[in-house]
């Protein structure tokens, strides 16, 4: 039996005690400050325990400053497994937080209690990122186990505060003294498919406008006396398509292939019907490939809402709600994609593909830093809704793919 077929079976030799990690995990709820929680330092010290014993030789705990954090910072933490060479590292980054568990109706059980049904384990976290986490480590865990030293060291960044920004997590940790070098691997199993098929190396820039229409309010009766905010304002969500031919390019990497420009959130304007709204407000999501420029797309945006303010005699204000120019891509023949494809075929029989998406990922970070990152797992997709859910043979899947990115095969 090779290497990577002992660490296989010991993996597998593992999935009770890597669903009971689950539960422990998730009965510590990690949510931001700013999303009504104390951050991730409760879940953090469980992990540095964890760490210590699944074998990690060195830990270090970086802490971001944060005064709303009950305990006054937002743990970052990063272990390594040591290799043969210490000249590269093959990483693994996930991350502590979760969002809250919404609607508490909607779920089946309670959130912060794991429980596990037909192959699943249900509980906030369990997917998006503990899946991930815990197969990260009990790969080590098996290394350890088996006797087995990688040719390079094999290391995790477990961080805070990816569900609000990064800014106290992963982008605290890069503007530090960074323990990532160039010829690092990075895996961040920040995104992936059900089949386990995709590799994420690139995204699109993301353009978040809140577009206000003033006009004049009046009663419905006698609109001539007013001028009508929500007219215009559709009139603008009309000339606002005009995008998609103004930025036509495809790229076949992507999917969907072009850039997108939708018309998302409305907010109320007027409560009762018989009144002409003298204000409205609405949003515009946009994805845009890194081709394109996003201060263009800004400038062609004005321009077509001042068509609109001369014909609906309105003015209209442009607030950019979030402005995220596309990082560089990483290269589909870069060590760490290629690294992947082989695992992703050995172990769950699949041909890996590299793909762009027109979500944002903490990839994006690593990419601007510099550094060629590539986003990979094998996902239900379940992150953020009610009764999300793990399927236990993902993450045991996932531990082996890691498993074999740290081997190097």
């Amino acid at each position: 039996m090779n290497a990577f077929d002992r660490i296989s079976k010991r993996i597998d030799a593992l999935r009770d005690e890597m669903i009971d990690a689950q539960v422990k995990l998730c009965s510590l709820p990690a949510i931001a400050p700013s999303s009504g929680g104390e951050g991730e330092t409760k879940k953090a010290e469980y992990l540095l325990e964890l760490l210590k014993r699944t074998g990690f030789q060195e830990i270090s705990l970086v802490k971001a400053p944060d005064p709303d954090a009950p305990s006054g910072f937002r743990p970052n933490i990063l272990a390594w497994f040591k290799g043969r060479s210490s000249a590269r590292t093959a990483w693994v980054m996930t991350h502590m937080d979760v969002v809250p568990p919404g609607d508490l109706s909607l779920w089946r059980g309670d959130p912060y209690k794991a429980w596990v049904e037909e192959g699943r384990i249900y509980g906030r976290g369990t997917e998006d990122n503990q899946q991930d986490m815990v197969a990260s480590l009990f790969a080590v865990r098996a290394l350890r186990e088996e006797g087995i030293r990688p040719p390079y060291d094999a290391a995790v960044a477990l961080v805070a505060d990816e569900e609000t920004g990064s800014e106290k997590g992963i982008g605290y940790v890069l503007n530090g003294s960074s323990p990532f070098r160039k010829d690092d691997l990075i895996l961040v199993p920040d995104a992936g498919s059900r089949d386990g098929s995709m590799i994420e190396v690139a995204e699109k820039s993301i353009l978040w406008l809140k577009f206000k229409t003033l006009g004049k309010q009046a009663h419905g009766s006698t609109p001539e006396k007013g001028v009508n905010s929500f007219r215009a304002a559709s009139r603008l969500v009309i000339e606002l398509e005009k995008l998609y031919r103004l930025f036509p390019e495809a790229n076949r990497l992507f999917d969907p292939p072009g850039s997108t420009f939708e018309p998302t959130k409305k907010e109320a304007n007027v409560p009762n019907i018989n009144t002409i709204p003298g204000d409205d407000v609405f949003f515009m999501d946009s994805r845009i490939l890194p081709s394109y420029d996003v201060e263009e797309v800004l400038k062609k945006v004005r321009t077509l809402t001042r068509r609109v303010e001369v014909a609906s005699r309105v003015k209209i204000q442009v607030e950019e709600v979030q402005k995220a120019p596309a990082a560089p891509p990483t290269s589909v023949r870069a060590p760490v994609v290629q690294a992947l494809k082989k695992a992703v075929k050995d172990v769950y029989g699949v041909a890996g593909r590299a793909k762009g998406i027109g979500g944002g990922t903490v990839a994006a970070l690593f990419r601007r830093a510099g550094y060629e990152a590539a986003c990979w797992s094998k996902l239900d997709d379940t992150l953020h809704q009610p009764n999300e859910y793990c399927v236990i043979d993902n993450m045991l899947g996932d531990a082996k793919v890691f498993a074999h990115v740290f081997l190097g095969k």
